[in-house]
């Protein structure tokens, strides 16, 4: 592999940078609650729990219900943070959330985690894949997918300001962790990660490392990329996704989701609307997952970085 201009010495999980970003909100923050769908572990909501027993509520195997007493809990004025996986968090609960939670701007946070393929040996039943499009479709819903552990604990910590729903993105496997452990995170606010002038990568969650080891790749070919960092997939960084495409012409979307409404489609829309280019989608092409290893699932689907180059390099011929 080509020597990155991001280097990591530790990887962690990003759903950790949740259950420390919820116990570090909370002690700044008395009005934050937790509610799991028995799924503590699983969403490392233990410390939380430990820490604020009066403020944990287990709701046990009953998301539905979960998410009926999490928007109740908003009118008292609580800030309540729901855990489970994100296929329950979003499939099974679509109506409470449309309902009881968008419809009327309730202020809770959807904590989502095991999105997408890298839940692994789980398999399709649970491998959500819909979720972004799912709730980027809902007025009213943030959507945010953040790509590491500093990242996702920072984000986490960054929502119980912003009033209204918000739909918060993890994962479950060790990924690098090369984000500032000090960042500020901005809700709405892409982050350029690197510049470049030849083609722009917008990357989300898992993909932005894996889109970080591909513009290592790219470089040593004398392309050069310009990597941005979409954390926060609704609302979307119109300014900056138009900046960019009007420097390099060109464009690939990269994310753990279907092609159909994720990061992909959002970005589609600003630029027919404004700036049309050349496109091309590293995602999930309209399949279920199935069985696996989360890396070896990841190079299946097309979702690696060697899938980024190559997508790269379709996408300048045709500039």
């Amino acid at each position: 592999m080509a020597n990155t201009k991001f280097t990591y010495t530790e990887k962690k999980d990003t759903r950790s940078g949740f259950g420390d970003g919820l116990l570090e909100a909370a002690k700044k923050n008395d009005q934050i609650v937790g509610l799991c769908a028995d799924l503590i572990g699983s969403l490392k909501m233990g410390a939380f729990q430990k820490e604020f027993p009066s403020r944990f509520f287990q709701t046990g195997i009953a998301e539905a219900n979960m998410m009926g007493i999490a928007a109740g809990m908003t009118i008292g004025g609580k800030i309540p943070y729901t855990g489970t996986f994100a296929n329950f968090s979003t499939g099974r609960v679509y109506d409470q959330i449309r309902q009881s939670i968008a419809y009327s701007e309730k202020n809770v946070k959807i904590c989502a985690s095991h999105a997408g393929l890298t839940l692994g040996e789980d398999g399709a039943t649970h491998q959500i894949l819909e979720d972004i499009g799912m709730m980027r479709m809902l007025p009213h819903m943030t959507v945010i997918n953040p790509c590491d552990y500093n990242q996702t604990k920072a984000a986490t910590m960054a929502i119980a300001d912003h009033v209204g729903p918000v739909y918060l993105r993890f994962g479950r496997p060790v990924v690098p962790i090369f984000t500032d452990p000090n960042q500020k995170f901005e809700i709405g606010k892409a982050i350029t990660m690197i510049e470049g002038t030849d083609v722009t990568i917008f990357a989300t969650g898992h993909l932005v490392w894996e889109a970080v080891e591909a513009e290592a790749i790219l470089r040593e070919k004398g392309i050069s990329v310009e990597l941005i960092n979409i954390h926060t997939i609704k609302p979307l960084d119109e300014e900056a996704i138009l900046k960019s495409v009007a420097k390099t012409k060109c464009v690939v979307t990269a994310e753990e989701h279907q092609r159909n409404g994720g990061l992909g489609d959002a970005v589609a829309q600003v630029l027919s609307q404004n700036q049309p280019a050349p496109q091309e989608y590293i995602a999930v092409n309209d399949q279920f997952g199935e069985s696996g290893k989360p890396a070896e699932l990841m190079v299946k689907y097309g979702l690696d970085a060697k899938n980024i180059v190559a997508a790269v390099e379709k996408v300048i011929k045709r500039k």
